[in-house]
């Protein structure tokens, strides 16, 4: 049986490496998309040390729409269709991000990347997953963009309030409700909370560890025809919007 394959957006380290990996091992045959060749190869190499060689790198800057659309034209080129896209490539932004006092900028480069970029990716490669015959695509977010869970103040994460960072996960979360509406009659379409994930991300200062960050991520990419679409999952189940 043919491999399926799946496009992973910012996947040279952190939670898109390990999920690159975990999908890998699970049968997949792996696009492994990054910003820079080196990083990418690097990445690549890694995995394919680990005897993952399915994995190829595909250079990819969601925040470019000269990049993305190359990156989609390589694929058109070589495969019928692409069956899973995730969009993990994100940034925080500079801290801290008092509601008042961050600039202008902090907000335009974190909605770049983390609402615009993921808009951009799903309109230049749904057509490459027309003819997937389970296609799904996993928005991968934050549970700081849950509105209930900050304005609840026994949340463990209460007084964590980013002006940029996580209002940019309240759009992309209200966008995947929009485009899981837009191709209900055949995609799911899902995000995805990875959790408080130790990684470069955050300074290293995240409790979860990479492999339990991916996980909830590789579920929602590996779901069946009979699985959810338009919701907000953690690995805790449904996350409150």
């Amino acid at each position: 049986m043919k491999k399926q394959t799946v496009l992973i957006t910012g996947a040279n380290k952190g939670i898109g490496l390990e999920t690159a990996r975990q999908l890998a091992t699970a049968g997949y045959h792996i696009y492994l998309g990054a910003r820079d060749k080196e990083r990418g190869d690097k990445a690549v190499a890694e995995l394919h040390a680990e005897g993952l060689t399915d994995v190829e790198f595909l250079q990819l800057e969601v925040t470019s729409e000269e990049s993305a659309q190359a990156a989609y034209n390589k694929l058109a080129g070589s495969i019928d269709h692409l069956d899973v896209l995730i969009n993990n490539a994100g940034i925080p932004g500079s801290f801290p991000q008092p509601a008042l006092n961050t600039a202008d900028e902090i907000f335009r480069e974190v909605f770049e990347v983390n609402v615009i970029g993921v808009a951009r990716m799903a309109r230049i490669f749904v057509p490459l997953m027309q003819n997937a015959p389970n296609p799904r695509i996993v928005n991968v977010t934050s549970d700081l963009g849950s509105l209930t869970l900050h304005s609840d103040p026994t949340w463990r994460h209460y007084e964590v309030k980013t002006a940029a960072y996580g209002p940019s996960k309240s759009a992309l979360n209200n966008y995947t409700i929009a485009l899981a509406y837009e191709l209900k009659d055949k995609f799911k379409v899902n995000a995805v909370n990875p959790g408080y994930t130790k990684t470069d991300f955050n300074g290293n200062q995240g409790y979860k560890s990479v492999e339990e960050g991916a996980a909830p991520i590789v579920k929602y990419a590996m779901i069946d025809k009979d699985g959810p679409t338009g919701g907000y999952f953690s690995d805790n189940g449904v996350t409150p919007w």
